[in-house]
């Protein structure tokens, strides 16, 4: 890559990440190009973000228009692209209303903070406590770093906020012994996307609902990574007859803008009041634009193949010998890898061949877009099985 390019990063960038050694220029649908002209299959997409692929004509159209009508206005006033994705996922998801904030973690803190406004409310702050599990991740402001049960991530920035009790998944004796009368949420990952790619429980998800129905406790669902069609439906809970109170996304909501969305089920939809909360650039018209066509584009014929394309990923991935384990569900796949190879490693021989992925931990994980085909899977699987064998040879 331009090590020009790289010097000045390193000059004027905080040290924040450790980016490979790429310098992507553009895209187009699963293939991107970096700035020597080397395509590359896109098994990142963007951290899970691009799931209609790279420059999607129909998204591109729309932002582009939105940009020459009106490019921002603040939530003072009222616009018909935010309106119109509020309404497509509140029906889509079977919620109430919806908060738009700009990441993640954002709408995570929304989350957090709207779980609380109804204990403070109802309860009038004798509930303090939400139960999240070890291994997961809420994102990086301090309160979602609290919530995040990974002890490596509770470093540096003390005092985190707390009010957060850390459990082991699928463990339902030890959730049961932490819910006291100062429970006020639980919540979850169905996917642990950030934690290695590890799916909880069907059984432990219900029983989750089944204590939070009993006991008026507010399940809160972080789908920032596992939702938007990730896993063959539109929320990974959907696949779990469950009904949370309240629902967090982002990621592939955008298709690439910064989009968040924080969904309010019936018993907390109208528990922020007038300046409880809010976000100047949340809702923005162009980041909606393309957020309308993302939800155009849920739909039946996108979920059957993300599920037959992860099938087939699934199924071609656990023949390389040196693949231990394939967890995940449909397009978001966490691969256990034999332990004497290293993941980052393997990430960058994949570069090296023309694949982009992604690590989760010591595992690596393939987020697609979910409009890959099945030449796009045997080509990826063949190019990770060869690194593979040459990291043993090796």
């Amino acid at each position: 890559m331009n090590n020009v390019l790289k010097m000045r990063e390193h000059t004027y960038l905080a040290n924040t990440y450790n980016r490979f050694d790429v310098a992507l220029k553009y895209g187009n649908g699963v293939t991107v190009v970096d700035d020597e002209g080397k395509e590359y299959l896109d098994f990142t997409s963007g951290i899970g973000v691009c799931g209609l692929g790279h420059s999607f004509e129909p998204w591109v159209k729309a932002t582009t228009n939105q940009l020459k009508d009106i490019e921002h206005t603040s939530n003072l006033f009222y616009t018909e692209p935010m309106v119109d994705v509020a309404e497509k996922l509140c029906k889509a998801a079977k919620m109430e209303k919806v908060f738009f904030a700009n990441s993640g973690a954002e709408a995570n803190e929304g989350a957090i903070k709207a779980a609380r406004k109804y204990a403070f409310d109802i309860y009038k702050g004798d509930r303090t406590e939400i139960i999240t599990l070890k291994n997961s991740f809420h994102g990086r402001t301090l309160t979602t770093l609290s919530a995040t049960g990974q002890d490596h991530f509770h470093q540096f920035f003390d005092p985190f906020t707390p009010g957060f009790v850390h459990v082991e998944p699928n463990n339902f004796d030890e959730l049961a012994n932490a819910v006291t009368s100062k429970t006020l949420a639980i919540m979850v990952e169905v996917v642990q996307g950030e934690g290695g790619v590890i799916p909880l429980a069907g059984t432990y998800l219900q029983a989750i609902q089944d204590i939070c129905d009993h006991k008026d406790i507010l399940f809160i669902i972080d789908e920032v990574q596992s939702g938007m069609g990730r896993t063959g439906s539109l929320f990974a809970y959907m696949q779990y007859d469950l009904k949370p109170d309240i629902v967090t996304t982002a990621k592939g909501l955008g298709n690439g803008l910064p989009i968040g969305a924080v969904l309010l089920g019936d018993k907390v939809e109208d528990i922020f009041e007038k300046g409880d909360h809010g976000s100047t650039f949340g809702a923005n018209p162009v980041a909606c634009a393309g957020a309308n066509v993302v939800m155009d584009y849920m739909n039946e014929k996108l979920y059957s193949n993300v599920l037959q394309m992860g099938d087939r990923l699934t199924t071609k991935l656990k023949e390389i010998p040196q693949v231990i384990q394939v967890d995940g569900l449909g397009l978001m796949l966490g691969i256990a890898i034999d332990p004497s190879i290293n993941a980052r490693d393997v990430v960058n021989a994949c570069i090296e061949k023309g694949l982009l992925i992604l690590t989760a931990k010591d595992r690596l994980r393939l987020l697609p877009p979910l409009v890959i085909s099945e030449k796009h899977v045997d080509k990826a699987v063949a190019i990770l099985a060869d690194v593979l064998a040459d990291q043993v040879k090796g």
